[in-house]
C-alpha cells in the first residue's frame, strides 16, 4: 500500500507548508459549502415554507456542533503539539480520550432532541403549521443520528493535527457526490423512490454523513505501521482523567462559545420569524450562500490551527508569526472577493434558491448588508484558530461571546429605526467588522508574549 504523507509543520517553507495542509481542507469547506447549496437548491423547490422548516430545525444541528467541538478542538490542539514534541503515545491518548467524548456526547444530544422536539420547535413560535412539521421531521432525523456527523467532525480534526487533510477531502468528496445523487431522489421522488420533500433532504443528509465516516474509518484501518496515530489509540479503554480535563480545558471555551453563537442566532431568528416564513428562509439559504466565505475561512483556520500547534510544540514561535501574517493576507484576499460578488450580483444569487418576488427582494438586501462584513469575519475566523493553537481559547471565547452577544440589542433597536428586516442583517455586519478588528490586535498581543 501506498504510504500516506503526513506533513511535518516544524519544518520547511511555512507558505508551502501551510499551502499543502489548507488546500485539501479548504477544498473540503467548498464541498461543505456545496453540499449545503445543493440541500437548499432542491428543498427551494418545495417552497420558503419547507426552506424555513429546514432552517428552524436546522438550527439544532448547529446548535450541536457547539457541543462536539470540545471534543473535537480539545483533542486536536493537544494532538498536534503531541506530534510537534514527538510523543505519539500521549497524542494516541488524546486522540482517545477525544473520540470517547464525541460518542457520549452524540448519544446524549440525540436523545434529548428526541425526546424534546415539540418543545425544541416552539422556542421559535411558528404560526404555520406546515413550515413546523417541517421543521419537526428534519430535526428528529438529522439530529437523532447526529453521532454520525459528530465523529465526522472530530475525526477530521485528529486527521489535521497530524498533519494529513487529504484523507477528510477525500471522505468529504464522496459525502457531496452521495448527497447530490439522493437529494432529488428523495425529495422529489425520481425512479421508483417515493416523493418524501423534507423528509428526504434529512435522510440523504444523514447517509452521505454515514458514508464520510466510514471512508475515515476505513483510511484508519488499511494505514500502516506508525502512519495514523489513530490506529493506535484504545477506544474502549479508560484513561486517567487528567486527559478529560486537559481537553475540556482547551475545548470547553470553544464549546461555549459555539453553543452561545448558535443560541444567539436562534434568538435572532426567532425576532426575523415576526417578518414571515419567508425571511426565515432567506436567513437560513443566506446563511448558506455565505458560507462559501466562513466555511472556507474555518478550513484554512483549521490548518493554521495545526500548524501553530505543532511549532508551539516545538517552539518556533517565529514560524508562528510569519504563518499567520501570511494566512492573513489570503483571508483578506478571499474575504475582499466573496464581497464584491455579494454587494454586485445578489439577485442571481437569490434567484437560484426563491421564486416568490417578496422572498427574493429579502434575500437581495440580505446579501447586500452581510456581504460588507465578509473580509472581517474571515480575519476572525482565521484568528481564532491561531490562538487555539496556542491554547488561547478562553480569551477567543470571550471577546466573541461579548461581540456575538451585541447582535440582539444591536437589532433590536435598529429593527425598530425604520430598517425593518435590514436592521437584523445589519447587527450581524457590524459585529463582524468589530470582531475582526478586534481579534486581529489580540493576536498582535499575544504573539508578543510568546
Amino acid at each position: 500500500m501506498r504510504r500516506k504523507r503526513q506533513l511535518d509543520l516544524t519544518k520547511g517553507p511555512i507558505l508551502r507548508t501551510l499551502a499543502e495542509l489548507a488546500l485539501p481542507i479548504m477544498a473540503s469547506s467548498f464541498l461543505a459549502t456545496a453540499y449545503n447549496i445543493t440541500d437548499m437548491a432542491w428543498i427551494g423547490m418545495l417552497g420558503s415554507k419547507a426552506v424555513a422548516g429546514v432552517g428552524v430545525g436546522g438550527m439544532y444541528v448547529w446548535l450541536s456542533q457547539g457541543l462536539v467541538s470540545l471534543a473535537r478542538m480539545g483533542g486536536q490542539v493537544h494532538v498536534a503539539q503531541c506530534c510537534g514534541r514527538n510523543d505519539r503515545e500521549q497524542a494516541a491518548d488524546y486522540a482517545a480520550a477525544a473520540m470517547q467524548m464525541t460518542i457520549g456526547f452524540g448519544i446524549l444530544f440525540a436523545v434529548v432532541c428526541l425526546i424534546f422536539t415539540d418543545p425544541l420547535i416552539h422556542f421559535f413560535q411558528l404560526n404555520d403549521e406546515q413550515t413546523f412539521a417541517y421543521a419537526r421531521d428534519y430535526l428528529r432525523i438529522t439530529c437523532g443520528l447526529i453521532i454520525f456527523s459528530y465523529l465526522n467532525i472530530t475525526l477530521t480534526g485528529l486527521f489535521t493535527a497530524q498533519g494529513d487533510s487529504a484523507t477528510p477531502f477525500k471522505a468529504n468528496l464522496l459525502g457531496l457526490v452521495a448527497n447530490m445523487i439522493f437529494d432529488p431522489i428523495l425529495i422529489l421522488g425520481i425512479g421508483p423512490a417515493p416523493r418524501m420533500g423534507v423528509t428526504g433532504a434529512a435522510i440523504a443528509t444523514v447517509t452521505a454523513q454515514f458514508l464520510v465516516m466510514t471512508v475515515m474509518l476505513i483510511s484508519i484501518v488499511r494505514s500502516g505501521e506508525n502512519q495514523n496515530i489513530l490506529k493506535e489509540i484504545r477506544i474502549f479503554e479508560k484513561l486517567p482523567r487528567s486527559y478529560y480535563r486537559s481537553i475540556c480545558s482547551i475545548g470547553g471555551p470553544t464549546a461555549l462559545q459555539g453553543t452561545l453563537y448558535c443560541m444567539i442566532s436562534m434568538v435572532l431568528t426567532r425576532m426575523v420569524s415576526s417578518f414571515g416564513a419567508g425571511a426565515v428562509a432567506t436567513q437560513r439559504v443566506g446563511g448558506q450562500i455565505e458560507s462559501i466565505s466562513w466555511n472556507t475561512a474555518d478550513g484554512f483556520a483549521s490548518a493554521l490551527n495545526a500548524f501553530v500547534g505543532q511549532n508551539y510544540g516545538a517552539k518556533k514561535t517565529d514560524r508562528i508569526q510569519k504563518g499567520y501574517h501570511l494566512s492573513l493576507k489570503v483571508m483578506i484576499f478571499w474575504g475582499a472577493l466573496v464581497m464584491a460578488v455579494f454587494v454586485l450580483f445578489p439577485r442571481p444569487m437569490a434567484e437560484l434558491f426563491f421564486y416568490e418576488e417578496e422572498v427574493i427582494e429579502t434575500a437581495v438586501g440580505y446579501l447586500t448588508v452581510i456581504g460588507i462584513g465578509e473580509g472581517f469575519m474571515c480575519v476572525e475566523i482565521m484568528t481564532i484558530g491561531a490562538l487555539s493553537g496556542l491554547g488561547k481559547t478562553k480569551i477567543c471565547s470571550i471577546i466573541s461571546i461579548l461581540l456575538t452577544g451585541a447582535r440582539i440589542p444591536l437589532a433590536f433597536v435598529l429593527t425598530h429605526t425604520g430598517l425593518g428586516i435590514l436592521g437584523v442583517w445589519w447587527a450581524l455586519t457590524i459585529s463582524s467588522i468589530v470582531k475582526g478588528i478586534v481579534f486581529y490586535f489580540t493576536f498582535k498581543k499575544v504573539s508578543r508574549e510568546l
